[in-house]
């Protein structure tokens, strides 16, 4: 009886990471070895707002949150996913967190919400980190750009062509833009 219910629960998890609404972006991690330069890259400060849109199980959200109390600042930190699986692992990663007051976790799809209702209060500094398919990059900053002024962008391994002219590069194992 229990192999069944193993087998049934590896065709659940297998279906949610194939399914197009459950996890549209396929799920790669933000590479260990990069995390201190994508640190680097979103340039922590107090009253900074960082935003992970599609922030898997939430590498780069959960290092950032560590820094930021290391260095005693005040950055809030937002990880977006829609694949629940995800949503569990990045809930459960918070509750032992030391900084999870500073974590928010939302359940949204990143190409349809709308980033105001994220922040409540006016934010001096937005930062938003990607690390999505190249071909929903655009999509995504469109998304932003009809909501938001003013944000900054760090994105891992591919670069957003609407952006190039802001574009800085850190080179690590693989590239990180800034915008």
């Amino acid at each position: 009886m229990s192999i069944y219910i193993v087998l049934l629960l590896v065709i659940l998890v297998i279906f949610i990471f194939s399914s197009k609404t459950l996890s549209p972006i396929p799920y790669f991690p933000s590479q260990p070895i990069d995390i201190p330069l994508i640190i680097k890259a979103l340039n922590l400060k107090n009253d900074q707002t960082l935003i992970d849109l599609g922030a898997g199980d939430g590498i780069v959200i959960f290092k950032a949150a560590s820094e930021s109390l290391r260095k005693k600042i005040n950055t809030k930190f937002i990880a977006v996913e829609i694949n629940p699986i995800l949503i569990m692992i990045l809930y459960v990663r918070r509750l032992f967190h030391p900084n999870r007051k500073n974590i928010k976790i939302v359940h949204d799809d990143i190409f349809k919400m709308d980033f105001n209702s994220l922040t409540r209060q006016p934010v001096n500094s937005l930062t938003f980190y990607l690390y999505i398919s190249p071909w929903f990059l655009e999509k995504v900053i469109k998304n932003c750009k009809l909501k938001i002024k003013n944000f900054d962008v760090v994105s891992y391994m591919y670069p957003i062509k609407s952006l190039k002219k802001n574009e800085k590069i850190i080179h690590g194992k693989n590239k990180i833009f800034i915008y």
